[in-house]
């Protein structure tokens, strides 16, 4: 139907209207899904301009993340001077930080699922005020010469190239939650010390609410609720997370690679790099 109709932008909600998913025309006018990281990441950065043009940023405010969610999140509230605190796997966390931190202002936040929330005035993940959002973003763009997918890649130049993948692994019955109960207790108990020739420098485990630093081996504490989730970080900058689903059969590795990039012309190159650095991953982890 956009190609009928030649439009610039998709948007679908689930039926209960708090994901969304957004579709726009890449560079070569091909329709292309975004995924919940980068829809995330472009809303984020044009609530955050916006704030700091209309001088309302005075370093008390924040943005919410997940602990699955792309880390780009943390180079874009370096920039402009605010908080990002990161919750669970939830968009009830998200919600929680606005009671929690009464003394800061909420700007907006998300998670990787396709949720976001633009500010506090409804406080779960609401696919009405984000379509407003994106549609207000595309249409600036488009009326300054420039696109929803151009203005992606802008941010990519300034904050860092960030690519995520995710992989799902299904395990039914008995057996299987026996299995992924075992992959888990793997991870745990034999710890990667390596993968794709770089070093485990951060393992996260939200069950024992313990991370280890890999080079001094002294622990220290987080702070989060425990949660089933396991985090590895690399040297270079990489994370693997890996997270049980809580409602389906299910295993979830969530993979977030990056590398800076000095302008647009260098997007195809670092996303060929990235991609080979992904599936080197997959491979050490034997996915």
């Amino acid at each position: 139907l956009a190609n009928e109709v030649n439009a610039d932008i998709v948007v679908g909600t689930d039926p209960d209207s708090d994901r969304l998913g957004v579709a726009v025309r890449d560079n070569n006018g091909k329709m292309v899904l975004l995924n919940g990281n980068q829809t995330m990441v472009i809303m984020t950065a044009f609530l955050l301009e916006q704030w700091k043009r209309n001088n309302k940023l005075t370093g008390k405010e924040f943005i919410g993340s997940t602990i699955v969610s792309t880390p780009m999140m943390f180079n874009l509230a370096d920039a402009y001077g605010v908080e990002c605190k990161v919750g669970l796997t939830g968009f009830k966390w998200i919600a929680k930080m606005i009671k929690d931190f009464p003394e800061l202002k909420f700007i907006g936040g998300g998670e990787e699922s396709f949720g976001f929330m633009v500010g506090d005035a409804v406080r779960d993940k609401d696919a009405v005020a984000s379509t407003l959002l994106v549609c207000e973003i595309a249409a600036i763009a488009k009326a300054a010469g420039s696109s929803l997918y151009k203005e992606l890649e802008n941010l990519y130049v300034d904050f860092g190239y960030f690519k995520e993948h995710l992989i799902s692994i299904t395990k039914k019955g008995i057996e299987g939650a026996n299995e992924i109960k075992q992959i888990m207790t793997n991870l745990r108990e034999n710890p990667v010390s390596e993968l794709n020739g770089e070093r485990v420098v951060f393992i996260e485990d939200y069950q024992s609410s313990k991370a280890l630093n890999m080079d001094t081996k002294e622990y220290e504490d987080l702070k989060l609720p425990k949660s089933n989730v396991l985090i590895y970080y690399l040297a270079d900058g990489s994370k693997i997370c890996a997270r049980p689903s809580g409602t389906e059969p299910k295993i979830k590795f969530y993979m977030s690679v990056n590398m800076p990039i000095e302008n647009v012309e260098e997007i195809k190159d670092a996303d060929a790099y990235l991609s080979d650095k992904i599936d080197n991953i997959i491979k050490d982890l034997n996915l």
